[in-house]
């Protein structure tokens, strides 16, 4: 009949069944009754405890029988199919996206509702998903359970370990059908269809730029409110994004875990050795609508829009000067503080951006990574090839 006479004193929501209310109580209680004996993860049902046990005995019954990926439950393989078909059911009733599952329209729907019904007891943050609350607390308590057995590099979630996985492998199962791109991750490959279809659902409410996710629509607000959540435990300095902030203490260890297959070349970014190895293929995906200048990467081009929109979304607090690029103004800001966080290994010169280090460093190392296709000349600077080819063009 579709009755749900069963409502949760706390949020509303409604169920069929009392049992079904009990279990959905847990998620605002925290109640996880139900132990792995093997590394200590609860969960509130005894069925969620016995799926997550198969991430520790690999046990993956069901099989798809058109690229033969296997997975823990019916269910998942179910969902998984639909890349396959194309089958998306659930529709939004507010903008008509549509959804392979029912918990993905619902989640989506909270982009036009902005409910955040999951909340951290240690900072107040709040959060879409309890999943992204989970993953969120881990923040807090350091827990990184899953370990990749080709470099070592831990992960707080099994999933993140497969798509870290793919860097290893090279796998990228979902292609786009408009261009033939291929992605590591479903979710990479619904932002990149956005860029055929100019999709960008979540506005700000305070300059009014749209953005393509919600996630992307958070970081930008913290350009409004200065808010910088993560700090560097070695110097101190304070990052927007913990993604940022890994990145930064790079400068400190000095790793760089992705490699040119080509040249050799490492990088402390996958998506640095992405743009690098354009330079191999010489792909520019990207083109300007308006002058019809390509670039290797979509943010290039959004920064090369800027110079005929006039665009300059970011502000100098001491002196006022604006800047097209947030990383135009972090640098430009050190003229003010005077800061040099990046020291050469060599001769202990201190450079203002990783970019100048990089730079000042083939010095000593004697490495010209730019080469003239027309008379074979090599530069260390990109900047320095350009110069030179126009002694061909005139």
């Amino acid at each position: 009949t579709g009755e749900k006479p069963y409502s949760c004193g706390q949020c509303e929501k409604r169920f069929a069944r009392s049992d079904q209310l009990s279990l959905h109580q847990r998620t605002h209680k925290g109640e996880k009754p139900y132990c792995c004996d093997q590394c200590g993860k609860s969960f509130t049902t005894s069925r969620n405890l016995t799926l997550h046990q198969r991430t520790h005995t690999g046990e993956k019954s069901y099989s798809c029988d058109q690229c033969g990926k296997s997975f823990v439950t019916s269910s998942d393989l179910k969902v998984h199919q639909r890349i396959h078909t194309g089958e998306k059911p659930y529709s939004c009733d507010q903008c008509g996206k549509s959804f392979g599952q029912s918990s993905d329209l619902k989640v989506h729907q909270r982009i036009h509702t902005g409910e955040k019904p999951y909340s951290c007891d240690q900072c107040g943050k709040s959060f879409g998903r309890s999943d992204q609350l989970t993953l969120h607390q881990r923040t807090h308590t350091g827990d990184k359970s899953y370990s990749c057995d080709h470099c070592g590099k831990r992960f707080t979630t099994s999933g993140s370990l497969t798509v870290h996985q793919r860097i290893h492998t090279g796998e990228k199962p979902y292609s786009c059908d408009q261009c033939g791109k291929s992605f590591g991750r479903s979710d990479q490959l619904t932002l990149h269809q956005r860029t055929h279809t100019g999709d960008k659902p979540c506005s700000c409410d305070q300059c009014g730029k749209s953005f393509t996710t919600s996630r992307n629509l958070t970081l930008h607000q913290r350009t409004h409110t200065g808010e910088k959540p993560y700090c560097c435990d070695q110097c101190g300095k304070r990052f927007g994004q913990s993604s940022d902030l890994t990145l930064h203490q790079r400068t400190h260890t000095g790793e760089k875990p992705y490699c040119c297959h080509q040249c050799g070349k490492r990088f402390g970014q996958s998506g640095h050795l992405t743009v690098h190895q354009r330079t191999h293929t010489g792909e520019k995906s990207y083109s300007c609508d308006q002058c019809g200048k390509r670039y290797t990467t979509s943010c290039s081009l959004t920064v090369h829009q800027r110079i005929h929109t006039g665009e300059k979304s970011y502000s100098c607090d001491q002196c006022g000067k604006r800047f097209g690029q947030s990383g135009h103004l972090t640098v430009h800001q050190r003229t003010h503080t005077g800061e040099k966080s990046y020291s050469c290994g060599h001769c202990g010169k201190r450079c203002n951006t990783s970019g100048h280090l990089t730079v000042h460093q083939r010095i000593h190392t004697g490495e010209k990574s730019y080469s003239c296709d027309q008379c074979g000349k090599r530069f260390g600077r990109s900047d320095q090839l350009t110069l030179h080819q126009r002694r061909h063009t005139g």
